[in-house]
């Protein structure tokens, strides 16, 4: 049977990065199934690695220096220790919760639960909230007996009253054994109590007889036995019966006998005890009774810490090996093995019940069968509501309590079961109904409303339907929560709550019929009827009526606001289709005097699609002339409107003319002005706002047609402002004028010909000066200032004698425009004093440049000389005026030369022009005192012109502007010969100005003239007497010149060599630059001079072997000068033309070893190692202050003796200190071939990977596994295994192969290694050796690869692997192997393991000579997801094993919703009898095909008593045909079974006829009344009559007593002479008779006596004069009163009292009786 728990490793903690060493007690925690969080120190370097065991891949890694952490057990919040001091994280929100320091250290802490954290201390236990800002608060101190003890925990129970300490320490007694010690501590009474153990837990739990749980302490002790005991601390329902103490022995294995338990769990789920212990044990207990129901061990290493997984119920445990390991109760299994291995069938019971478990199902039937049966009726009802996953919880348990009520009269079964489940769980839906019919019928439904309020009740439709007989507004809820839409909107009309309905139906997603419901409510609330309809249109999904229907249906209740409503309602997204609707809403309201309600509609522009010319029409009619303009689209309507447009609002009329075509706006514009003294206003208005869409020039015309130009002015003023059209200003100024002469008010004009800029001069100017006659000309004035027509203006004033207006114009108008007015004056032929005078009062105003250009244009410049002068001696600056008295003082020969020299405001250029034609010197003059150098040019040219070459060069040189030498040094000056020679010659020489002389230099470098430089400088520099000889800068020139022409060749013939000469007579100049300079140029000989010249050896060295190229010739320099610098120059260049040797010589002679990586690398290409161990002993003396240099050197070194081959300098290199990259040089050495080399350096570093591949090649395995062992990395065992058993040192492999087993990426590669070489039992002997050891994170692989060994070369050990290591294994792939393979048995079993119950299923039914077994089979297909696979079953028991068919399909129906019951009636439809036993089980569900196939068996079997059971009990089959059948059934019983079911289908005359004819008088009596028909009945009597059943016939009487006849019975008594038979009956009818008359004459009597009393009080009260009204009449009581008794019979009242008229005539014919008052 299979074991009771699962067991699974979820993860091992050292895959993810974390050391071995860090996986213990004090570094590792598990509060909960969601993180595990572990300290881990590297060196002084400590991390915190956070697990997160939901998703292991997203671990964190903090580098936090904490002594501990630990993990809340349910948020992200971090708890650190360092020290004394505490501190609380919440990592999630990146912030610090609390701190605190602790007074002494905390040598124990835990959560215990996500609130609080208990700190232990060496004295105390304190709490710790994370609530508030609260300091830990001490609980107790510790007991003197726990000072010694190491803490390994700390519980307490749920409600914090009890807490437990929990330590180990070291007998005293020398046995070495560890002892527990427990301080079990009281909240409430403040004590503490020590007790011996090692483990403890606390536990809620629900006791037999108790409504809440109590709360239970455990705790194991290992003394000479292990023992657990249990007791109650909290008790939870103090009339609850005590809970009994336990004390229990626990048999441990012998090998354990010095083990004691470390961790106990207790599982509120299922009420067990996980109790574990320091060897790996795993015992599980029952809480209640301490029963132990499992042991195994689950660890071969100590588990150090657990925790209760919340989720599944089970544990999880970390042990040394760093694995995490999940134990879980199996809940298919548990149940089972507590029934079959331990045989105890009462605790199986209570697992399955407390944890609603499979399994006890048949155990709890029988049970509670077995309680029926004995009268037990509370305890069979306990069962039944506690009974696991409900299965007790039937229709066919309700009918057994219901046969059980009728044999225990006094007590009521069905209730004590309700009770019993409503106590702590909810009724089913059929529960519900049965307890619901009896509570109504008493009239308690406040019960029901009760037990729905809390949620005991499961809802139904058939509920509701019970419910709402009593309480309309209960039903309602019920059906909401029965999802049952059709009746709650039902209610909702029912009690008007409409605004509730359509979002109950959208909830609910429900389309019910909406047209009737909106139908019934108009009647009931229009005004809810238009609320819903409105929403119901408005659904995303579109409307939910017919709109048009529903505004019918408002409609023809005359509700037109309400039809309105809603067609906005519906019409608000204004859609095309729509049309019809949008013009139906406008015409209803416009036809029945609601036009406002259109006008509204329409203004908000909602509805766009409707009939626009007839609502147009509408409109017009109802007088909404503006809506009409909208709507009409003829121009003959418009104009028929238009002309009401003054009762129109013009902001809408000028919005309307905007939507009108242009002609058909001028058109209604034109009708307009009809009636011009109405409508000009708006005219204008209209013609303005669109007058750019009209047309101004259309515009206009329609004005000046209709002569309105006071419309026109009115219009052009409004746009003539914003119009750029020169018509519309022209139109305007002329406007203007006509309307200001008839106004006299020409201010707009003056204004309009100032401002505008649009107008046609000539054409306004030609109007104002011929057409109009202005008197004042400042019109214009203006137009002729704008437009500079001045000159035609002073002529027109001029000849019009209107001088003020002229003088007025240049002095405050225009003072500008005075030089064109001096200008027409005197073309004018005006007098000259005249204008001297009018442009003297112009003063400073006239700008002077234009006056003078008039002036100067007509020769008459002369006369403005005193207004010159005068502006002159105002301090003016304006150039042109200093230039116009300039040319006078020239003209008039006044001392031009001081004017010129001494002003600087005249334009040089321009004075300079003018005195050119007249004197070039002063030309000159002018031109070269030009400020800034502007007139350069001029002067250059001047003098060219004029060959003034001396004043040029000294101009030149005094100028120092490279830019102007430039322009007169270039090859295209004609003049450039004679310059340089007056430069040469004169100007130079005679400069003192040595910036000057450098300016010129430059000058002539720029100019390409080398060897006009060479001659100046010479002249400059070489002359002993020259003032610039000792220059250093000229000197610098010099050479560079020389140098530079030389480079180039162009030096003259007399100058070639003289480059050398100017070196050695020169001394001042830059010697390093100069030569520099020279090797650019190739003068290399030169360069070496200089350098030697000025000391500079290791450039001339650079030269002699960089230019030169001559190493000997370098090298006796060097030997010549001696100096290191010099020999490391020499050096390198040796190096670099790869004379190595020699370089090697020259850097050591420098003692220059900076060079080292050049050097070693030509060495080494050279292969020159001698030499390079020279170097290299040089170089290592040198303190080059790096170690990277130092280490390439000995690195070198290493290198050098290995190639040469000695040895003993290499070992004793190797041992002395040195910072060689060994590895890099034992690497090479072994690439080489040289593997004793490389051996002994690999082994100095002890570089054990590298050694055993050297090793290897050796042929030293032995070595090689060891270097292996110490490298242990997975590339070296990889290389030493093959290596091995490629020489079959099998042994050797296998050391290596069990390190390369545990990694999951490696077996496979390994398993090659052996398989292609076909080493097939070495490799499953590797692989079983490693089961025994540690096998780290790859425990799933090695179990796999073994079993598929095993399924391919030994199959006998196959299934004995599965069986023990299934769960640590990859299922599918061994699976697809055991299928390759055909190990069938072995391929169900993993089938099962991996959780493909199908897949097993199948297996077994194709394979089923080696896989099916009964027990097992059964099993699995109850874990079937495939139904169809089940079905499968059935038709494989049929045709393999029919006798078991019966058992399997009894044991699938025992879950609900796993078998079609109906399919597997057709399936075996002609086999039924196999599965009689399992159609009976499932006919509780009361389904046609099983209640007609049992039938079928029944008759067959013509068993009449199951089938009379069958039928009452189920009714879902037809019934009518069972009957047709059964009532031709040879057996009786048959046919009564027909006759019953004829009687439940009211077939009553079938049933009494089939009654009779098989002569059961008793059923046929018992049909009659239940028919309740009289007429049957009668037809029953009068059979009994015919047939002389007397007895039968007074029974009839006596059973149908209700509904018999009198007269009937009279008349057959009297006539077939059997009165005695039916004389009992007549006694009866005449007892009832007598009654009902005495109670009616008394009820008579009372109601006279009342009558008489309220008459009295009427004739009391008519002689008080009081009028009781009533119209004059008699009350009707008294009336009733007198109409009654003027009748025969009883007529009390007459129909006052519904008796009509009496008892007339008695009772008829019959027996001739009469009453008083009757006729006989």
């Amino acid at each position: 049977m299979a074991a009771p728990i699962k067991l699974n490793e979820v993860m091992k903690v050292t895959a993810m990065g974390i050391k071995p060493e860090s996986i213990t007690f004090a570094n590792c925690t598990m509060e909960s199934e969601k993180f595990i969080t572990v300290r881990e120190q590297i060196g002084d370097a400590v991390n915190i690695h956070i697990i997160d065991l939901m998703n292991p891949q997203k671990t964190e890694k903090r580098p936090i220096s904490a002594d501990a952490a630990i993990m809340n057990p349910v948020a992200k919040i971090l708890a650190l220790k360092s020290g004394n001091n505490l501190q609380i994280f919440n990592i999630e929100l990146k912030s610090k919760m609390k701190a605190h320091q602790m007074p002494e250290a905390v040598v124990y802490w835990k959560w215990i639960n996500e609130r609080c954290m208990a700190l232990v201390t060496a004295t105390a236990v304190y709490h710790w909230t994370m609530e508030g800002t609260t300091e830990p608060v001490k609980m107790f101190d510790r007991l003197p007996a726990m000072s010694a003890c190491q803490i390994i925990n700390y519980r307490a129970d749920a409600g914090e009253k009890w807490m437990v300490l929990i330590g180990i320490s070291q007998a005293q007694d020398g046995s070495n054994r560890v002892v527990g010690n427990m301080q079990l501590y009281s909240k409430e009474k403040g004590q503490s109590q020590s007790i011996e153990g090692h483990a403890a837990a606390f536990s809620q739990f629900m006791c037999q007889g108790a409504g809440a749980n109590s709360t239970l302490f455990c705790f194991a002790n290992k003394g000479p036995t292990l023992k657990v005991h249990i007791l109650e601390v909290v008790k939870g329902t103090a009339s609850a019966p005590a809970f009994m103490k336990r004390a229990v022995d626990i048999q441990m294995p012998a090998d354990a006998a010095n083990d004691f338990p470390v961790a106990m769990q207790i599982s509120d789920k299922y009420g067990l005890i996980f109790l574990v212990t320091k060897f790996g044990y795993l015992y599980v207990l029952d809480v209640e009774t301490g029963t132990q129901v499992f042991m195994n061990r689950v660890s071969a290493e100590t588990i150090f810490t657990t925790c209760v997984n919340s989720v599944s119920g089970g544990i999880l445990g970390i042990n040394r090996h760093a694995q995490v390991l999940h134990v879980q109760i199996d809940e298919q299994n548990i149940v089972k093995h507590i029934q079959g291995t331990l045989q105890n069938i009462d605790l199986a019971m209570k697992v399955a019940a407390r944890a609603k478990l499979p399994g006890a199902e048949g155990l709890y039937s029988a049970s509670f069968d077995q309680m029926l049966r004995s009268g037990d009726l509370n305890a069979a009802a306990e069962m039944a509501a506690r009974s696991p996953n409900g299965v007790l919880r039937t229709p066919n348990t309700i009918n057994k309590f219901k046969a059980a009520a009728q044999a225990n009269p006094g007590q009521n079964p069905l209730l004590i079961y309700f009770s019993k489940i409503l106590e702590d769980s909810t009724l089913n839906a059929v529960e519900s109904i049965e307890l619901a019919r009896p509570v109504i019928q008493q009239g308690k439904q406040q019960l029901l409303q009760k037990w729905f309020d809390e949620g005991k009740l499961e809802c139904s439709e058939d509920l509701g339907d019970l419910v709402k007989q009593v309480d309309g507004t209960l039903a309602l809820k019920m059906y909401n929560k029965a999802n049952c839409p059709a009746k709650v909107i039902a209610c909702f009309v029912e009690t008007q709550q409409y605004d509730k309905i359509l979002t109950y139906a959208q909830r609910v997603g429900y389309n019910p019929e909406w047209t009737s419901i909106l139908q019934n409510m108009v009647v009931l609330n229009p005004e809810g009827a238009v609320q819903l309809a409105q929403m119901l249109v408005n659904q995303d999904g579109g409307s939910k009526v017919d709109v048009a229907a529903v505004a019918d249906l408002f409609l023809q209740r005359n509700m037109l606001q309400q039809t309105t409503a809603f067609l906005l309602a519906a019409l608000k997204d204004n859609k095309p289709e729509e049309a019809a609707l949008q013009t139906k809403l406008l015409e209803i309201n416009l036809r029945n005097n609601a036009a406002q309600v259109a006008e509204a509609i329409m203004a908000n522009g909602q509805l766009t699609h409707y009939d626009r010319p007839q609502i147009g029409g509408l409109c017009e009619r109802a007088g909404l002339f503006q809506r009409a303009l909208e709507h009409y689209t003829e121009l003959k309507d418009l104009k028929r409107v238009i002309v009401h447009a003054s009762q129109m609002q013009p902001d809408f009329l000028l919005e309307w003319f905007g939507s009108l075509d242009t002609a058909w706006a001028v058109e209604l514009l034109k009708e307009m002005l009809k009636d011009m003294r109405q409508n000009l206003q708006i005219c204008v208005q209209i013609a303005t706002k669109y007058s750019e869409f009209l047309q101004p020039a259309t515009l206009i015309a329609m004005f000046e047609e209709y002569k309105s130009m006071e419309g026109l002015y009115y219009y052009l003023g409004a746009i003539v402002n914003f119009s750029q059209d020169e018509t519309v200003h022209y139109k305007y100024i002329v406007a203007c004028t006509k309307v200001g002469l008839m106004k006299n008010d020409f201010k707009e004009l003056e204004r309009i010909t100032r401002e505008s800029q649009y107008y046609p001069p000539t054409k306004v100017k030609d109007y104002l000066k011929s057409e109009a006659k202005l008197a004042d000309p400042r019109p214009l004035i203006n137009v002729c200032d704008k437009h500079d027509m001045v000159e035609e203006l002073t002529a027109y004033l001029y000849s019009k004698s209107m001088v003020k207006f002229i003088e007025v114009y240049v002095q405050k108008v225009n003072p500008h425009r005075t030089p064109q007015v001096v200008g027409a004056l005197i073309d004018a032929g005006c007098q000259e004093d005249q204008i001297r005078t009018l442009v003297m009062s112009v003063r400073g105003m006239c700008p002077v440049e234009p006056l003078v250009a008039a002036c100067q244009k007509r020769n008459r410049l002369r006369f403005l000389l005193p207004w010159l002068e005068a502006r002159f001696e105002e301090g003016e600056q304006d150039p042109a005026l200093h230039n116009a008295l300039a040319m006078i003082y020239i003209d008039t020969n006044q001392n031009p030369e001081k004017f010129l020299q001494g002003n600087q405001y005249f334009d040089p250029k321009v004075v300079g022009a003018y005195c050119e034609k007249r004197d070039p010197h002063l030309a000159f003059i002018v031109y070269s005192n030009a400020p800034g150098g502007t007139c350069d040019e001029e002067a250059i040219k001047v003098t060219n012109d004029n060959k003034l070459y001396k004043a040029q060069a000294k101009f030149l040189v005094d100028r120092q502007n490279l830019e102007l030498w430039a322009t007169v040094l270039t090859d295209e000056n004609p003049h450039k010969r004679e310059l340089v020679d007056q430069v040469v010659s004169t100007a130079l020489p005679q400069c003192k100005n040595g910036d000057a002389v450098a300016n010129a230099v430059k000058a002539f470098m720029s100019a390409n003239l080398p060897n006009e430089l060479i001659e100046l400088l010479e002249k400059i520099v070489l002359r002993p007497d020259s003032e610039f000889a000792a220059n250093k800068s000229l000197q610098n020139l010099l050479l560079i010149t020389a140098c530079q022409v030389a480079a180039q060749g162009n030096l003259e013939e007399s100058l070639r060599g003289r480059v050398m000469e100017y070196i050695n007579r020169l001394d001042k100049f830059d010697g390093p630059d100069i030569a520099t300079l020279c090797v650019s140029d190739g003068l290399f000989e030169e360069a070496f001079v200089i350098y030697k010249k000025f000391d500079d050896k290791k450039n001339a060295i650079g030269v002699l072997l960089d230019e030169i190229k001559d190493l000997e010739r370098a090298k006796d320099f060097a030997n010549a000068c001696n100096m290191d610098e010099v020999w490391s120059t020499l050096a390198t260049a040796q190096l670099t033309n790869n004379h190595v040797v020699d370089a090697i010589d020259s850097f050591v002679k420098s003692k220059d070893p900076s060079q080292y990586l050049e050097v070693i690398k030509a060495a080494q290409d050279a292969d020159e190692y001698h030499a390079l161990i020279t170097f290299l002993r040089m170089a290592r003396q040198k303190d080059f202050g790096t170690q990277e240099a130092r280490g390439e050197i000995d690195t070198a070194m290493l290198m050098a003796y290995a190639r040469t081959n000695m040895i003993s300098e290499l070992e004793e290199f190797v041992s002395s200190p040195n910072i060689a990259n060994v590895e890099e040089v034992g690497e090479r050495c072994a690439e080489m071939g040289m593997f004793e080399a490389a051996r002994m350096l690999f082994s100095s570093i002890s570089k054990h990977d590298k050694l055993a591949s050297c090793l290897v090649r050796l042929k030293k395995f032995a070595d090689a596994v060891e270097a292996a062992r110490k490298a242990n990395f997975t590339r070296t065992w990889k290389e030493v295994l093959v290596a091995c058993v490629k020489a079959e040192e099998f042994r050797l492999a296998q050391m290596c192969g069990l390190n390369l087993m545990i990694i999951p990426d490696e077996i496979e590669e390994l398993m090659k290694v052996y398989e292609r070489r076909g080493y097939f039992e070495q490799l499953i002997q590797m692989l079983e050796s490693g089961l025994s050891t540690d096998m780290g994170g790859n425990s799933s692989g090695i179990f796999t690869e073994l079993a598929i060994l095993y399924a391919k070369y030994k199959e006998a050990k196959l299934m004995d692997h599965l069986k023990l290591y299934f769960s640590r294994m990859n299922i599918p792939r061994v699976i697809r192997e055991c299928e390759r393979h055909e190990h069938w048995q072995a391929l169900c079993f993993l089938h099962v393991a991996n959780d493909e119950a199908d897949n097993a299923a199948l297996t077994m039914m194709n394979h089923a000579s080696e896989a099916w077994e009964h027990v097992q089979f059964k099993d699995i297909l109850g874990r079937c997801a495939n139904p169809e696979n089940l079905y499968k079953a059935v038709t494989f028991y049929v045709e393999e094993h029919p006798l078991d068919l019966t058992d399997l399909l009894t044991h699938l129906s025992k879950k609900e919703g796993v078998l079609d019951h109906s399919r597997v009636v057709v399936l075996m439809k002609r086999r039924l009898p196999l599965i009689k036993g399992y159609l009976e089980t499932v006919q509780t569900h009361d389904m046609k095909s099983v209640n007609e196939a049992l039938n079928t068996i029944y008759i067959e079997e013509e068993d009449f008593e199951k089938l009379a059971a069958s039928v009452n009990t189920y009714t879902n089959f037809d019934q009518l045909e069972l009957a047709g059948s059964l009532q031709r059934h040879d057996l009786l019983e048959m046919r009564r079974v027909a006759g019953m079911l004829y009687n439940k289908n009211k077939r009553y005359q079938q049933a009494l006829e089939l009654a009779k004819k098989d002569k059961l008088y008793k059923d046929a009596m018992q049909t009659a009344a239940t028919s309740q028909d009289a007429d049957l009945v009668e037809e029953l009597l009068r059979f009994f009559v015919e047939v002389e059943a007397k007895e039968c016939f007074a029974a009839c009487l006596f059973t149908c007593y209700e509904y018999v006849k009198p007269d009937v019975v009279l008349e057959l008594a009297w006539r077939n002479n059997i009165m005695d038979y039916s004389m009992p009956y007549l006694i009866q009818v005449a007892r009832a008779y007598t009654t009902k008359v005495d109670t009616l004459v008394a009820e008579a009597e009372k109601h006279k006596e009342e009558a008489k009393k309220n008459q009295e009080a009427m004739e009391q009260q008519a002689g008080m004069g009081v009028d009781m009204g009533m119209q004059g009449g008699p009350l009707m009581l008294t009336m009733g009163q007198q109409g009654g008794q003027q009748q025969g019979g009883m007529g009390y009242g007459g129909d006052a009292y519904g008796m009509g008229g009496g008892m007339q005539g008695g009772m008829g014919g019959g027996m001739g009786m009469s009453m008083p008052g009757g006729n006989t």
